[in-house]
């Protein structure tokens, strides 16, 4: 059996001045009723999955545009490396250094039948804002199978 792929992009922003600069990350807060009353454990980095016809980093980008409405930030990549999930998906990140205000965000949406069983489609937000965190806060927010990322960046950009 093929496991699922997914691809995204983690953007992180410096804060404060020197000799003690911080850091930002931009996350998004999952959509749908699912996920309406969750905010600890209820972001994500912005990402989706992809087929065997698409690269990896090319499904981030379009991945990001789906999520957020915004072109992907130009800039290095940097990756974040894989993760695979219980589920078996493999999730693969990179990080970009951007600046981006959410108010700009435009979500993609998905559909689905809520509530359940009612026959009832309804079409939600994939992703219902976003938002800059500091590292501290971002762990509390993040879901739990996300974290790696985080650890990953802090640890490549010396936070």
């Amino acid at each position: 059996m093929t496991h699922k792929r997914s691809a995204g992009l983690l953007l992180f922003r410096r804060t404060g001045p020197e000799p003690a600069p911080g850091v930002e990350v931009l996350l998004g807060h999952m959509g749908g009723p699912l996920w309406s009353g969750k905010e600890a454990g209820g972001w994500a980095i912005p990402k989706g999955e992809y087929g065997p016809e698409e690269t990896p980093r090319d499904a981030a980008r379009r991945e990001f545009t789906e999520e957020i409405g915004l072109p992907p930030p130009e800039g290095e990549y940097l990756p974040l490396g894989e993760v695979r999930l219980t589920s078996g998906k493999l999730v693969t990140i990179w990080a970009v250094e951007a600046d981006l205000d959410p108010a700009l965000m435009v979500p993609g949406t998905f559909t689905m039948e809520w509530p359940p069983h009612s026959g009832n489609v309804q079409e939600f937000p994939e992703l219902d804002r976003v938002a800059w965190f500091a590292p501290a806060l971002a762990e509390n927010m993040l879901i739990p199978s996300q974290l790696p990322f985080l650890e990953r960046l802090l640890v490549l950009l010396k936070v």
